[in-house]
């Protein structure tokens, strides 16, 4: 291409310069000669016979090496120019021209200068604001991705690339990272008919539910936006479930009250009777009250007001007066409460919530485990906390039961637990204060040898209370 640039250029330049030489002839070299025939008189016939072709071969080689040097320089800042544009057009947007002189290429080479240096601030300015849009995208809690109008995937936040389970790809069908049939059609809806849709996506990653909001963008493709509800369908699914368990735990005795108060009122049955059906509305009666106050204790827990007067205490403390506190549950049941051990580590809780705790899961063993005639209460050092236990030696839960045993109104043996008077919240409740005193609950059970309740407390450490609370605990023991 150079060649080419330099060959029209010598060529035009020569046909210039021919021109010019022409006129030489006729009128500058004449001059010449005659001059050098006048200090040479004996030069006369030579020059005078080949005046005209001397005259001329001087010109053309005058005009040759002017055009030539005249074409050289033009075509050097030419392929400078070619350079410059192939770099700016590769993304180099640092290149620069170096111009001296003050020609017309110099002007050029200015204003391309001075266009490159712009259109680089332009990139920049454009990539930070990109950087800092895909910033605030990586910041959201819901999953967003852009698809092109071809289905391809335009763009993906880290959201969205940590719930998919595979790499989403940029420039790749959405269809071959997600599989979501709700999803996928929310997309095809945006993307045919340019409207908003929405629906839920449950099979997008196991366990979580989310609401797509699908939208077409004015630049064509679409934008969808996945936001995580399953903690919502989670807490509306617990409050259906808790009205329809409330409803049915108070409407049994209801029934059973409003059914034998019209008995007495309408038959006036014999004084025997009346005191056996006084002494059935009288049971019913407490089971109501026990599940009134159950609810009360366990909308105390579960509020977020919920306080605890948090002191450090002796982890063997805390076991024997549990073992003190519920001693007269098992008076008369022939269940033997004994201590299975703890440690002197002092461990930070709020001594009445313990009581309640350990009165909860005693009164559970003891419902369930009494065929075994035995519950052992004890608690063991851990490397940053005091593990404490329940231990009855009765039938056993299965296994399927244990990770949804503590659930509100959650009973292994349905039929059994209203017999026995159990409201089905005790473990909730149970769950919820230890969780409030930054612990862990779980229980473990093998059929036919018993079961056994775990929670764990925090080990105090000097930083977590005034050193005045620890003399006032020693003092106290």
């Amino acid at each position: 291409m150079n060649r080419k640039i330099f060959i029209k250029l010598l060529g035009l330049f020569l046909l210039i310069l021919l021109f010019q030489a022409a006129a030489m002839e006729f009128v500058v070299l004449p001059f010449i000669v005659r001059k050098v025939l006048e200090v040479h008189p004996g030069s006369t016939d030579m020059f005078l016979g080949n005046e005209t072709l001397w005259s001329g071969l001087i010109a053309l080689a005058v005009a040759f090496a002017l055009a030539v040097w005249v074409a050289g320089r033009i075509t050097g800042r030419l392929e400078q120019l070619v350079v410059f544009a192939r770099r700016i057009a590769a993304g180099d947007l640092s290149a620069r021209l170096v111009h001296d002189g003050d020609d017309e290429f110099y002007s050029v080479e200015a204003a391309l200068n001075q266009a490159a240096e712009r259109l680089g601030e332009s990139f920049a300015e454009l990539e930070s604001r990109r950087q800092e849009l895909a910033d605030l995208l990586n910041s959201l809690q819901e999953a967003v991705v852009a698809i092109t109008p071809e289905g391809l995937v335009r763009w993906s936040n880290s959201v969205m690339q940590r719930i998919a389970g595979t790499e989403i790809r940029v420039g790749r069908s959405l269809v071959h990272s997600v599989r979501d049939p709700e999803l996928l059609a929310c997309v095809k809806t945006a993307l045919e008919q340019r409207v908003a849709s929405s629906g839920r996506a449950s099979t997008l990653t196991p366990g979580l539910i989310f609401e797509i909001n699908a939208v077409p963008m004015t630049s064509g493709g679409a934008l969808v936006v996945l936001h995580d509800v399953t903690r919502i369908e989670a807490a509306e699914r617990s409050r259906r479930d808790f009205i329809a368990n409330v409803s049915h735990e108070l409407r049994t005795p209801l029934t059973s009250i409003q059914g034998y108060v019209e008995t007495l009122v309408e038959e006036r049955p014999k004084p025997e009777t009346t005191r056996e059906f006084l002494g059935i509305i009288l049971k019913n009666a407490t089971r109501m009250n026990r599940i009134t106050e159950d609810l009360l204790a366990l909308a105390g827990v579960e509020s977020p007001d919920y306080k605890l007067a948090l002191q450090p205490t002796r982890a063997s403390a805390l076991v024997a007066d549990a073992i003190d506190l519920v001693g007269g549950m098992v008076v008369d049941s022939g269940v033997a409460l004994e201590s299975a051990g703890a440690p002197d580590s002092l461990v930070l809780a709020d001594a009445d919530a313990m009581n309640q705790v350990f009165g909860n899961l005693v009164e559970n063993a003891l419902r369930y485990g009494k065929a075994g005639k035995r519950i052992l209460v004890g608690a063991r050092l851990l490397d940053s906390e005091v593990e404490f236990s329940v231990r009855d030696f009765g039938p056993g839960i299965a296994s399927e039961h244990l990770t949804r045993i503590f659930e509100r109104f959650y009973r292994v043996d349905k039929a059994r637990s209203r017999e026995s008077g159990g409201t089905g919240l005790g473990l909730a409740i149970v769950k919820h204060i230890v969780l409030a005193h930054r612990g862990r609950i779980w229980a473990e059970s093998e059929l036919g040898r018993g079961a056994t309740f775990h929670f764990t407390l925090p080990l105090f450490t000097q930083t977590e209370a005034p050193k005045a609370q620890l003399a006032a605990a020693d003092s106290s023991l």
